[in-house]
């Protein structure tokens, strides 16, 4: 009888494994875009090289999806330090901030995501162990209370938020480094996209790789998601799983790229269906508005949180759509996309 009891799915779902983090760059040498924001990294990293001390404080603001946490695991390996992971939702009182900064060990990275969401009393802590690398523990109640200074490690704190106006100043001024990512240009994506391919195995003719760069609005981590479920697509309803130039696996063309994202309800331009609802609903509905943020929510069965931060931002940054003080309204570009006239008398932005 065999004795080997593996699951042979199991040495798979490792190489998988693997290959999804391999979509991540590990040096900035192969992080594709935000040129200006790798040159300033490499000198900080490097100055701290020389002088054989931990990089300054860092912190890393801009849309969700553009590599804040790569460059944070960047940071950890181009130091040649440990990385620890956290995030503000995660420290939701000074014992957690204070439990985690003591386990530190000398030269680590603490990187913390989304730190503007920590709680106060958290972030009253981290000034001072961002600036002495010390903490002060409060040891009973009332009038016994007293305090314990505790001494820190040396470390590098990496933050990252997608909102870096709810950073109180105290906290922003700490930071030696701060760097807000941009959206990528589309050749950006595009490198970006053939990076992943080769690292997934799928082959991808440029005027593929240009299609999946041109639908996903700016960001890389939407283009990697995009090309995933090209591949899937082409595992499953490719010509006998067709053969790439790339260790066998599947060879995808245009016209499965574009099946592929429609199957996913992904447009030309990179809406989905949420994006179309939205822009529907205040082209047809509301006759190109102004609407109110909630109204436009419920109209469309979403939180106003979710429309806010995930659907606005990039209806507005295409020009589909504008914010004014009275409301939501649709600009003449929402209307042409939709092939809907123009609304006569219809609002525009200068009009508000």
């Amino acid at each position: 009888m065999d004795d080997d009891t593996r699951n042979p799915a199991e040495p798979q779902d490792e190489i998988e494994l693997a290959v999804e983090g391999a979509l991540r760059p590990s040096s900035l040498a192969e992080f594709v875009g935000q040129h200006k924001v790798r040159g300033q990294l490499q000198l900080l990293l490097e100055a701290a090289r020389i002088q054989q001390r931990p990089a300054d404080h860092i912190l890393l603001s801009g849309p969700p999806g553009l590599g804040k946490t790569t460059l944070a695991m960047i940071v950890a390996h181009e130091s040649d330090r440990p990385l620890r992971l956290s995030s503000g939702p995660a420290i939701q009182h000074a014992g957690d901030l204070a439990a985690l900064l003591s386990s530190l060990t000398p030269g680590e990275v603490l990187f913390i995501d989304e730190i503007h969401r920590m709680a106060r009393s958290a972030e009253e802590m981290l000034y001072l162990a961002m600036e002495d690398f010390r903490i002060d523990i409060m040891v009973g109640k009332g009038a016994g209370a007293t305090s314990i200074p505790l001494e820190l490690a040396p470390f590098t704190l990496v933050g990252a938020t997608t909102r870096s106006g709810m950073l109180p100043n105290p906290l922003r001024d700490r930071f030696g480094f701060t760097a807000h990512l941009e959206y990528y240009e589309p050749s950006e994506l595009e490198r970006v996209v053939e990076r992943s391919a080769l690292v997934l195995g799928v082959g991808l003719p440029a005027h593929a790789r240009a299609e999946i760069a041109r639908r996903s609005r700016g960001t890389p981590r939407i283009a990697n998601r995009l090309l995933r479920r090209v591949r899937d697509y082409v595992i499953v309803h490719g010509q006998g799983g067709r053969a790439s130039a790339f260790e066998g696996g599947p060879a995808a063309t245009q016209a499965d790229v574009n099946a592929a994202l429609e199957l996913y309800d992904v447009d030309p331009i990179g809406l989905d269906r949420l994006d179309r609802a939205v822009l529907d609903a205040l082209v047809r509905r509301f006759r190109g508005g102004p609407v109110g943020l909630s109204t436009l929510a419920v109209t469309v069965g979403e939180e106003a949180e979710t429309i806010e931060s995930v659907v606005e931002p990039y209806l507005v940054r295409i020009g589909f759509m504008g914010r004014t003080p009275r409301g939501r309204i649709a600009t003449p570009e929402g209307y042409a996309h939709l092939r809907v006239p123009h609304a006569e008398g219809a609002l525009r932005i200068d009009d508000l």
